[in-house]
């Protein structure tokens, strides 16, 4: 079982060719559009894991941007107790969907 761990947008992703990753959207990618990941920071082949330091060196992921969507909302609520402080405010990060097409090691 072939599979990648790597770093976008200050998170850390476990991949396998085929899947569908949902990320933080990166800026200069279109809707199938080809993306590609060199943080790579371990790969598990055949031969056993390989871990980088931070990266490992040569190793690449490659993927094809599926769709580009607003996220759950989130909501961040401020409240002081006796003082009539109230302030409700809500979030929706943009995510991009990803399919891994390939992991080079």
């Amino acid at each position: 079982m072939l599979y990648a761990v790597i770093e976008t947008g200050g998170k850390q992703y476990r991949v396998e060719e085929g899947m569908l990753l949902e990320h933080e959207v990166l800026d200069g990618l279109e809707v199938s559009g080809d993306v590609e990941f060199d943080e790579v920071l371990l790969v598990v082949d055949e031969d056993g894991p390989r871990v980088g330091t931070p990266h490992v060196e040569g190793a690449r992921v490659k993927g094809t941007v599926r769709g580009v969507e607003r996220g759950q909302k989130i909501i961040v609520y401020k409240y002081k107790d006796k003082e009539g402080y109230r302030r409700k405010r809500g979030h929706r990060q943009m995510i991009m969907t990803t399919e891994i097409t390939a992991i080079e090691a």
